[in-house]
């Protein structure tokens, strides 16, 4: 492409005015998974005054388009996720979510005006493109289980044509604004969910002793499923076993029929992760049994280990400092516990999954929380790193 090197931020800020109005309306009008039509629309208007064609499909909200489909270099595909989290937005923001219990608290807004800025930067260079670029706009990536990737993947998202690299990133508040995150191999956990339904006797709280107690089974289950970290696989191999959810009981004297505990299951390693589930049952199982209750166990597969290609990653971190500078890049000191289906991408096609800094907790808030809120220039940081990182993977 045209632009020298250290030129892609300059371009993206050519587009700073469109991405903060496209920010801001997608922040206004979060949509949850699989329901995000209005940001679908707000897209292809987008698309079409830019003057890029794009692919939809019957009964479900994601959007592909495409650039340089004449080119012969490599296929490089750049994926913003969509939907919006069932968060009560507490920002304050002139654009703060105008949907009651619907927030964009994860930076998916973000994501997508910046991958909107890069499409207009590259729809101007589009005839020095050295190949083909697939623009990917998914949505349900918060949905955590089959996600938006995997619908996608089996509509020939990667096939036509088909990717040889695949590019995403993710905002980070815990890095600073203008920095960039990176890492080789495993990134990102692996994220399962478990459902435990507790059977007991249900009756007086006065008299427990005329059949067992499913809240005391509750609780020996919660503490000893930590047991499955602390004590029965390898220290320096990643576990998280969290329960996030606890039902039962309807009054303090009465004892409940039945309490469910929901949960999730965090892990590095594809071998730990099957071992871990198997644990998990078994371990729930004789815990309920030793106090006289029941349980049942559900346990639902989520996204996969994230695991960024070693040889793209390398390119693409060297076209960064490249233009960025070597001191805005930041390698990860170890991989991160939360889960993306980004990860379905990389399991077919050699790519990378960067962290774009985009703040500090203190003034931005934590993903996921009510407060969150990326730096207004954040997009713009985004499509200049989508932008240089395309170059390289496409030798321009």
């Amino acid at each position: 492409m045209p632009l020298s090197t250290g030129r892609w931020l300059k371009a993206a800020r050519s587009h700073a005015a469109e991405m903060r109005a496209w920010r801001a309306e997608f922040h206004e009008r979060p949509e949850l998974a699989y329901e995000e039509a209005e940001t679908q629309s707000v897209i292809l208007r987008s698309l079409e005054r830019l003057g890029i064609p794009f692919q939809t499909f019957p009964r479900f909200t994601g959007v592909v388009a495409h650039l340089g489909a004449d080119r012969s270099g490599p296929v490089v595909a750049l994926r913003a996720d969509m939907d919006g989290l069932p968060i009560e937005e507490a920002t304050g923001w002139t654009h703060a979510s105008r949907t009651r219990g619907q927030m964009h608290a994860c930076g998916h807004d973000v994501h997508m005006a910046g991958l909107l800025g890069a499409a207009a930067v590259l729809r101007e260079h589009e005839a020095e493109l050295n190949g083909p670029v697939t623009l990917v706009f998914q949505p349900a990536e918060e949905q955590g289980e089959r996600g938006g990737a995997q619908p996608l993947i089996e509509r020939g998202v990667l096939d036509s044509p088909r990717a040889d690299f695949v590019l995403g990133l993710h905002v980070a508040p815990e890095i600073p604004l203008g920095r960039i995150g990176w890492g080789k191999g495993p990134v990102m956990a692996a994220a399962d969910r478990f459902r435990i339904a507790i059977h007991g006797t249900p009756g007086h709280a006065a008299t427990p002793h005329r059949g067992p107690d499913a809240v005391l089974a509750a609780a020996e289950i919660v503490q000893g499923l930590q047991a499955l970290v602390s004590r029965l696989r390898d220290p320096l191999d990643p576990v998280v076993i969290s329960v996030g959810s606890i039902h039962g009981g309807t009054r303090h004297n009465i004892l409940p029929e039945e309490v469910v505990l929901e949960g999730t299951v965090r892990t590095m390693h594809p071998e730990t992760r099957t071992r871990m589930e198997g644990m998990l049952k078994q371990r729930v199982r004789h815990l309920a049994q030793s106090v006289g209750a029941r349980a049942e166990v559900g346990y639902f597969h989520g996204y996969p280990v994230t695991v960024n290609s070693p040889a793209a990653t390398e390119i693409v971190v060297q076209g960064l400092g490249e233009e960025f500078g070597e001191r805005s890049l930041l390698p990860l000191e170890k991989p991160l516990m939360g889960a993306e289906d980004f990860s379905r991408y990389l399991e077919r096609v050699p790519g990378t999954f960067l962290f774009l800094g985009v703040g500090d907790r203190e003034t931005t808030g934590h993903l996921h929380s009510p407060t969150f809120l990326p730096a207004e220039h954040a997009p713009v940081l985004g499509a200049a790193t989508l932008l240089s990182a395309t170059a390289a993977l496409q030798g321009a």
